[in-house]
């Protein structure tokens, strides 16, 4: 079985798939690793050295990744840590919640979570061990995507590509992404925001499943479990 669940699980160890990788797989993997950590260094420059034009086109995905070349380019490692720990760890909490089962029920570890580790035992993915982060974390779920999209004689057929996608990214994660682009602390991560609604969007449509992009997942407080 391959191991999955936790934040970067398929992202070779925080590694970027090269840029000549087949697309698909590549913008899952890197939505995956930017999600799981803050990126280093060599993330940076790769990010930074980006020809939007060549690996998105002339359209509004494209236009998301120019400015994710130009966010790149523009930070830190250092600052980075500042602005994912604020995000997505924070005192408590952080400003977002990268759960499905948090955006789809507004409580964490609730009923989606079960249906997802269902389906995953289905697909042949194992948790790995000593992650203590659910299997329903954006992270994990892109990196799902990642391996069952890629482009291989073991490939997984499209179609339940399809269902996995509608039933655990296409009701939520476009709003999540939405909502990146809107946290008081999202400098770096508006433009991972704005490449995450863009290419989550054209998945669905590739896809056959649309994507919810309206609500919000800020729920008060009192909805965590």
């Amino acid at each position: 079985m391959t191991e999955v669940a936790g934040p970067g699980a398929g992202a070779a160890n925080g590694a970027v798939q090269p840029l000549d990788e087949p697309p698909r797989l590549n913008a899952w993997n890197l939505l995956g690793r930017l999600l799981a950590a803050p990126p280093d260094e060599a993330v940076l420059e790769l990010l930074a050295g980006l020809d939007a034009a060549q690996v998105g086109g002339d359209n509004l995905l494209g236009a998301a990744w120019e400015m994710l070349a130009k966010a790149a380019a523009g930070t830190s490692p250092a600052a980075l840590e500042e602005e994912y720990q604020d995000l997505f760890i924070g005192v408590g909490r952080g400003e977002l919640m990268p759960y499905g089962s948090w955006y789809l029920t507004g409580f964490l570890m609730e009923q989606p979570l079960a249906r997802l580790r269902d389906e995953l035992r289905m697909l042949g993915f194992a948790r790995r061990e000593g992650v203590s982060e659910p299997e329903d974390h954006a992270a994990a779920l892109c990196d799902v995507m990642a391996m069952i999209s890629a482009a291989d004689d073991a490939a997984v057929p499209v179609e339940v590509q399809s269902g996995f996608f509608s039933r655990h990214i296409a009701p939520w994660m476009g709003r999540f992404f939405r909502d990146m682009q809107q946290a008081p602390s999202a400098r770096f991560y508006r433009a991972v925001g704005q490449l995450g609604e863009q290419y989550v969007a054209l998945e669905g449509q590739y896809l056959g499943a649309p994507v919810k992009v309206s609500g919000s997942g800020q729920r008060p407080s009192v909805g965590m479990a």
